[in-house]
């Protein structure tokens, strides 16, 4: 049987007192989603993961990684008891000033969920987030421990196949008059220092960690989750001016920006 579900009775975790780059822009991003109408959270990510999350009343979900708590706060809109975290103080501290009763906030790593009960939770949302954090295995040991049996993980990432990192570019073919992604590696794995604020600030700076799908496949399996679904989205942005806008959205429709991946618990 399950464990009663009560974020206001979990135990209590010290906060990490270790920053990350994520937190040393915690206001710029927090002024990102929430005042600017055309982010991909918004027109993308959103929309989708509601419509596949499905949150309503009764539902418990834990967002890994959770930043300021845009996406909890969706989660919540729609009735559903969420509990997130994220390692970056200022970010949970961001989240809480906007927070509502349905959500509990800790600061903790996305591989340490010791503040939720074995079998308490019905999904664990990672969005935009796997792709900075190096230890993968332990997150989904994690997700599998505070999952039900049957229950969900869900996590969005940047397509491995098409971004990678310092190793994929667009690029137009003018015999062809073709805009094409080009791909000059994908089953390495790379760590890569990521400018945060690309021709503006180059000392601030995030981590970005590349891996083939297989890798986050054998990740899953290892945990004792079955993929259930795999999902491409492709940016809401038209390209709307210049001689090559025509090919620029053809690419754009073809050629995914981000990938979801839901896997559900199979233990008994």
């Amino acid at each position: 049987m399950r464990p009663a579900f009560n974020p206001r009775k979990v135990v209590k975790k010290p906060a990490h007192e270790k920053s990350t780059s994520w937190g040393a822009v915690a206001p710029w991003y927090d002024e990102l989603l929430e005042n600017n109408p055309d982010t991909f959270q918004e027109k993308v990510l959103a929309p989708n993961l509601e419509r596949l999350v499905a949150p309503k009343p009764g539902m418990k979900i834990l967002d890994l990684a959770c930043g300021q708590g845009y996406f909890s706060r969706r989660f919540a809109a729609a009735g559903a008891q969420i509990i997130a975290s994220d390692i970056a103080p200022e970010l949970i501290a961001i989240a809480k000033k906007n927070s509502v009763p349905e959500i509990v906030y800790h600061v903790s790593p996305a591989d340490d969920c010791s503040f939720v009960p074995d079998n308490s939770v019905d999904v664990v949302t990672i969005v935009l987030a796997l792709q900075n954090i190096e230890r993968v295995s332990p997150v989904m040991a994690e997700a599998a421990r505070v999952l039900a049996p049957g229950g969900r993980i869900l996590f969005v990432l940047n397509h491995p196949t098409f971004r990678v990192p310092k190793f994929s570019s667009w690029e137009w073919d003018e015999k062809k008059h073709v805009q094409y992604r080009r791909v000059d590696a994908y089953l390495t794995e790379r760590k890569n220092q990521i400018d945060m604020h690309p021709g503006s600030d180059p000392s601030v700076q995030t981590v970005s960690f590349h891996r083939p799908l297989q890798l986050y496949f054998k990740h899953l399996g290892k945990a004792g989750f079955a993929v259930t679904r795999l999902e491409e989205w492709v940016s809401h942005r038209p390209a709307t001016s210049g001689p090559r806008a025509g090919a620029e959205n053809k690419a754009r429709l073809e050629i995914p920006l981000f990938m979801c991946i839901e896997a559900i618990n199979l233990k008994k």
